[in-house]
């Protein structure tokens, strides 16, 4: 390397930020993307899904043996992966059959088609249980129970009508296990949502302990599942028919139910923002005839989250418990693993270093069983023991690949915006055991902002935060207005202010650092996928804050996202973050970075998936063409095979090392050792 730094006093060296040699290099942080998902038991043993990035971005199903024993279930090329709502959702079920051995049933990805498979019969493979379809996407599952006593699994289906995106309906079905769907479409059945009267979208039915009762989540265009959705209670016949007498029971436009569930007893629970905040509620059995039964509130007065954004069908923050008790993931912010007392409202937490809990609740017997990750661990399987009150790691334990001192040290931090709003980030400053700058000089600093919008920044061990921090190079990630974790007025602020407030927002917080002299005001930079890509253009379009950004799978043009250019799931959530587009159309144009090309002037770095179908290529190829010849160096990478967030190793691997070009290129850093990166203009 260039300028080698010198000694002093001891084995700290003095050298220029961003120069810092480093460890954790691309292929070890793309080997670590990804975390385990959709924890679940069968018998008494814990499965989960678990990334395998090398193995072209598929995932497996993994499972524990009681001696602590994990193996992969399924080899390549078998892919564990719903794609209901683009997004997935819970892609598998297990039970255990009569002779004490496993049953699974999952979604393979290729296909959608749902398998099952008994892992322990000598020479058995997967099968198929579902048809496949020549029609628009097909058929897809998620959100699985199976039901041995009828024979069947339960889900979600969604099924494509039509060519587009939008040619579609989503049922609650019911799959026969024995294979006689396989090739009969007919042979599926329906169990509700269909016919006049049907709701856009669905998850999967929960059943009440006797049986008699079904209970799921609805909610229709346009409003996304964080704004307003219902739970919906049926009566469930004894005999193969669909369910009766489906009828709301709580939630509505103007209120988000992110999950509902059964206890032991008969009474329904659920997750509901009517105060503001996620919280859990109770109905009782014999409140559920009445025509809007009472649900009485099991922690009232709380400030905090029990719940999220719905974004996959089958996500657990709430898990009943035998005794009564309730596992919870709460939290204002970071979030915690709970046992609620519902006749007191207190929440015992579980101990250890965890700071986010994904929600993925299981349950076996007194044990409950999450995912949870920290800033010195990625996410591991969990397991809390409730008599004991022990927490201990059962799968997919973090193991260091590098030595953690070169781990960055996060600071949660309150920043002001503008009008005195509040806005919550995580720091990592510049990172190393051996090395430090010299002094006076400022760092340079990435703003990174989360996809979503509707979405949160975890405060966890990243490392592709380590990757930058430890070379010298400082991340501050935004939980812009927008954000969850913070409250209903707080996801709010968004509302028809998207490009607005998220880029105020990231603005404040990039002057804030430069202002208080954490950060080089000349050297920052902004970087987002998905909805935070968007949020990257917009700010390069309008602000001059940034030295450079780095645009990932990103939405560009609104007109074309709000026009056919999306999948069915989002294409109406402009009317929350924009506004009806009949209503407001020069915001569409206003506001797309697509329209304002002639305002950008800081180089960038622009990654695209070309098998992306939520923010398709389409939408860059436009924005480059806009962008052809105004003397704006720029670079843009597309990958063969990847969607809507990157999978591959291969693909991580190039797209973290162009990042880092672009930086060592912008703000004028001595590294030789970065991979080219060929800026065109």
């Amino acid at each position: 390397m260039a300028n080698q730094p010198a000694t002093t006093g001891g084995t700290v060296r003095i050298a220029p930020y961003g120069t810092w040699p480093s460890p954790v290099d691309a292929a070890t942080a793309a080997s670590h993307d990804g975390r385990p998902e959709f924890p679940g038991t069968v018998g008494a043993e814990i499965w989960w899904t678990a990334p395998r990035p090398d193995e072209g971005g598929r995932r497996t199903l993994v499972r524990c043996r009681a001696d602590g024993t994990e193996e992969s279930v399924l080899p390549a090329p078998w892919n564990v992966r719903s794609r209901v709502i683009e997004y997935g959702g819970h892609p598998w079920a297990g039970s255990v059959r009569a002779d004490g051995t496993p049953l699974v049933v999952f979604v393979h990805f290729p296909d959608q088609r749902l398998y099952g498979y008994e892992p322990d019969t000598p020479g058995a493979r997967p099968r198929p249980l579902t048809p496949l379809s020549a029609t628009g996407g097909g058929l897809r599952w998620a959100d699985l129970r199976i039901h041995p006593g009828r024979g069947e699994v339960w889900g979600v289906l969604e099924e494509f009508t039509g060519p587009a995106p939008t040619d579609v309906r989503r049922i609650i079905a019911a799959v026969p296990l024995d294979g006689s769907a396989a090739d009969d479409r007919g042979a599926v059945r329906e169990l509700a949502n269909a016919g006049d009267g049907a709701h856009r979208f669905v998850t999967g039915p929960r059943l009440s302990p006797d049986g008699r009762r079904a209970a799921w989540i609805a909610w229709d265009h346009p409003r996304m599942p964080w704004d307003g959705t219902e739970v919906i209670l049926a009566a469930v016949p004894d005999g193969p028919g669909p369910f009766t007498g489906a009828r709301p029971v709580h939630g509505g436009p103007d209120e988000s139910v992110c999950q509902v569930d059964w206890a032991p007893d008969g009474s329904l629970l659920h997750l509901g923002d009517a105060t503001g905040w996620w919280a859990p509620y109770r109905t009782a059995p014999e409140e559920l005839d009445a025509p809007r039964p009472a649900a009485v509130p099991l922690a009232p007065g709380r400030a905090e989250e029990f719940g999220g954004a719905l974004w996959k069908p089958g996500l657990k923050w709430l898990h009943p418990l035998d005794d009564g008790l309730i596992a919870v993931v709460h939290g204002k912010g970071s979030t915690a693993l709970g046992i609620l007392d519902p006749q007191t409202g207190e929440v015992v937490d579980a101990a250890g270093p965890w700071t986010e809990w994904a929600p993925s609740l299981a349950v076996h017997g007194e044990r409950v069983i999450g995912v949870a990750a920290s800033p010195r661990s990625g996410y591991e399987v969990v397991e809390l023991d409730t008599r004991t009150g022990h927490t201990r790691v059962i799968g997919a334990r973090h193991r260091d690949p590098v030595d953690p001192a070169h781990y960055p040290k996060p600071r949660e931090r309150v920043f002001t915006g503008p009008d005195g709003r509040e806005i919550h980030v995580q720091v990592y400053p510049p990172h190393h055991p051996d090395h430090t700058a010299p002094e006076g000089e400022l760092p340079p600093y990435v703003i990174w902002a989360h996809g979503g919008p509707t979405g949160h920044a975890p405060l966890v061990l990243d490392l592709e935060i380590a990757y930058f921090t430890s070379r010298g190079i400082g991340v501050a990630e935004v939980n812009y207005g927008g954000s969850t974790g913070y409250g209903r007025a707080y996801r709010n602020r968004l509302r028809g202010q998207w490009g607005v407030v998220d880029v105020e927002d990231c603005a404040a917080v990039a002057r804030a650092l430069a202002d208080e002299g954490t950060a080089d005001p000349a050297r920052l930079a902004v970087r987002g996928g998905s909805a935070g890509g968007w949020t990257t253009a917009a700010s390069l379009a309008g602000t001059d804050v940034y030295a450079c950004g780095t645009i990932i799978f990103p939405v560009l043009d609104l007109l074309g996202w709000a026009t056919g250019e999306t999948h069915d799931f989002e294409s109406r959530y402009l009317d929350t973050l924009i506004g009806p587009l009949d209503e407001v159309p020069e915001r569409y144009r206003d506001r797309s970075p697509l329209g304002h090309a002639d305002r950008i002037t800081a180089p960038f770095l622009l990654l695209q998936g070309l098998d992306d179908v939520i923010c398709p290529p389409a939408q860059a190829e436009r924005f480059l063409a806009e962008m052809a010849g105004r003397g704006v160096p720029h670079a843009y990478l597309a990958f063969a095979g990847e969607g809507h967030g990157f999978r591959m190793a291969e693909t991580m691997i190039r797209a973290l090392e162009a990042e880092l070009s672009l930086y060592v290129r912008t703000f004028g850093i001595d590294r030789p050792d970065t991979a080219p990166l060929e800026l065109r203009k």
